[in-house]
């Protein structure tokens, strides 16, 4: 695949996470973040340590089968190197992205990698999404929903959760965060983000979920859900935690 011209956020986490599949393109927008906001490196593995411990508790309840939703790059411990008994879907809405996802998961047969929006999940290819996850619509599955809500405004995202809420199964699980206002304070790396990015009180996360129902961990900083042990000492850049599709 030839060398992207444009930076990609998908890439810049791999830089930050210590992965190897971005460009130099990608490491100068991650420098040039850094320098507007320092410690980008320290909350994505933060965040990323999250997203294992949310699988880790979702294939635990017995889930074998994951849709992920803006996905990025499938590596540095993401969702099918926690699950490792599990199938996974990664889909995303950058053709570079999936094109490069695909390459990474070539030789396994337990994940995929296609084209989706999670804004439409008409979208998603159903091929693929009744091959890696097969219990879709019949089981319960678990849902990756990260690093997507501060992108929607308030009407897109409560549409597209409830159009998730609807097309799972009860007992079903979503891993989900939300931005904060901590960019607040850094102007310049503010407006790196472009005018769609949306910082939110956490006081209104949890009416934005609208059906599904947190777990009793409620909705924390993601450096504080279900840790083992001192949390991460990173700003509270992102709060998150489960939510689920209750039985009945």
């Amino acid at each position: 695949m030839a060398e992207p011209e444009q930076p990609s956020t998908a890439r810049m986490i791999d830089f930050w996470l210590g992965g190897e599949h971005h460009y130099p393109v990608d490491v100068a927008a991650a420098r040039a973040f850094e320098g507007a906001y320092g410690p980008c490196a320290a909350i994505f593995r933060d965040l990323r340590a999250f997203l294992g411990r949310a699988v880790a508790a979702i294939a635990d309840a017995g889930v074998d089968g994951f849709l992920v939703l803006g996905a990025g790059l499938p590596t540095r411990g993401n969702v099918h190197e926690v699950a490792t008994a599990a199938s996974v879907l990664y889909t995303d809405v950058d053709p570079v992205t999936v094109r490069l996802g695909q390459q990474i998961l070539a030789d396994n047969d337990r994940a995929g990698y296609g084209y989706g929006d999670a804004t439409d999940i008409g979208t998603l290819d159903r091929a693929q999404l009744h091959r890696f996850v097969p219990g879709w619509g019949r089981r319960p599955v678990g849902v990756v929903f990260l690093g997507l809500a501060a992108f929607l405004d308030d009407a897109t995202l409560a549409r597209t959760l409830e159009e998730i809420y609807e097309a799972v199964s009860p007992g079903s699980f979503l891993a989900f965060d939300f931005d904060s206002e901590e960019l607040a304070g850094y102007p310049e790396a503010l407006a790196m983000m472009g005018p769609q990015f949306r910082m939110r009180d956490p006081a209104s996360f949890g009416p934005l979920l609208g059906r599904w129902t947190p777990t009793r961990d409620g909705i924390v900083a993601v450096s504080r859900w279900r840790v083992d042990g001192v949390p991460a000492a990173v700003p509270d850049a992102f709060h998150g935690g489960l939510a689920v599709k209750p039985a009945g």
